[in-house]
């Protein structure tokens, strides 16, 4: 079986405002292309399609057209899992008519598999969380997690592992219901899970929202059925080879850069080509930089000013850092953000005067004084009394 493995797509996602669809279109052409010239059988795609529960129509518009084109009626086998952003419900509301090109979609760990011939592929074994496909008298097993929610795994183990102990944690449970399902692994057929939550000692980065990144929504490295021979990962946008009981286990990544503190690393997918009872050969595919995320810097406004003007046509995104001994005028960002229409943010690193080092040292005024003469200091008038009551109430409230 050869097999390309993604995920972490985020269609809809926005960086600051910015929409990020044109770069998302981008990619899956790219896809296409990557699936195409390596004659891929199955595509994996381990969650988190969209960003949030409720996408804008545009993003589902782009999934949906090329899911279908991806399968081209059937020749290519996509499954695709929910992860922790998708809305499972309405992500797997279409299966009954993904199936027909032999899109398999799950959106919980127990979901069921119809049987059936769809495209060029068999579904001729189905179980909950997982089914065994056929190609050309080659068989794959797969055993699915889309993102485990605590209620949805002791609902599983409830039902399907006797004396279960409920003081268990999230890890063991999940590695309970893999020794379970890790059953329908056979010597004679690839054996596959793919999966969305967190292993420990893999590396995140900002774009991944806080949301059970670690702590007791980890997941040890040692809970996969012993016959499995590749984990298929998403959750984790930086793609990455993790430690874990099985050799060759990764996270896909997503697929462009969505904030700057992936500007480090490249984006790619993987090429996997599996057999029975084989060891399987990995390759990783990187993908292009559609649309770059820069941090420009400049020792003051003057320079930032100039910086912008030379590389206006650059195609990325910006955030700037200018160090400088006053702020920047209005006047000032409306010219830089005129000329340089992608500036994420503008971050002004005041350098510290040595006359405002004892600014305030053994200063008898009250608060509001203060913030007055201060405020004068850096912008030359006096601030409005409603911006002076507010600043009282802020600090009153720290």
């Amino acid at each position: 079986m050869r097999i390309i493995h993604t995920g972490d797509w985020h269609l809809g996602k926005t960086l600051e405002g910015y929409s990020r669809i044109e770069e998302q279109k981008l990619f899956l052409e790219e896809l296409c292309d990557i699936c195409k010239n390596k004659s891929v059988d199955i595509l994996i795609v381990s969650g988190d399609i969209f960003d949030n529960a409720n996408p804008p129509a545009e993003a589902e518009k782009l999934f949906y057209s090329y899911i279908k084109r991806l399968s081209e009626n059937g020749k290519m086998a996509i499954v695709i899992i929910s992860g922790n952003h998708d809305n499972s419900v309405r992500l797997t509301s279409s299966s009954p008519l993904a199936e027909e090109f032999c899109i398999i979609m799950e959106g919980t760990p127990n979901t069921i598999v119809n049987l059936g011939t769809y495209g060029s592929f068999k579904i001729n074994r189905t179980f909950k969380g997982g089914f065994e496909i056929e190609k050309n008298g080659e068989k794959a097993v797969f055993i699915t997690m889309p993102y485990p929610t605590e209620k949805n795994i002791n609902e599983i183990i409830s039902e399907n592992i006797e004396e279960v102990d409920f003081r268990n944690s999230y890890s063991e449970k999940i590695r309970d219901i893999f020794k379970e399902r890790g059953k329908e692994f056979k010597e004679n057929t690839v054996n596959i899970v793919v999966g969305h939550f967190y292993i420990s000692g893999g590396a995140s980065s900002d774009s991944e929202r806080t949301i059970q990144l670690g702590g007791s929504y980890s997941v040890d490295g040692d809970v996969f059925p012993e016959k499995t021979q590749y984990v298929a990962m998403g959750h984790l946008h930086r793609s990455q080879h993790i430690k874990t009981n099985v050799e060759h286990s990764y996270y896909a990544g997503s697929p462009i850069q969505y904030s700057k503190s992936e500007i480090g690393y490249s984006k790619s997918v993987f090429f996997a080509d599996i057999h029975p009872n084989k060891t399987p050969v990995v390759e990783k595919v990187y993908l292009k930089n559609y649309k770059p995320i820069e941090v420009w810097k400049t020792e003051s406004i003057e320079d930032a000013l100039i910086l912008c003007e030379e590389k206006k046509d650059d195609n990325c995104f910006v955030f700037l850092e200018v160090k400088s001994d006053r702020v920047f005028l209005q006047s000032e960002i409306k010219e830089i953000r005129k000329m340089k229409k992608d500036i994420v943010e503008i971050q002004t690193i005041l350098y510290e005067k040595e006359q405002d080092k004892h600014y305030f040292e053994n200063d008898e005024r009250s608060i509001p004084e203060q913030f007055e003469e201060f405020y004068k200091s850096i912008k030359g008038v006096f601030p409005e009394k409603e911006l002076t009551e507010l600043f009282l109430d802020i600090i009153e409230n720290d």
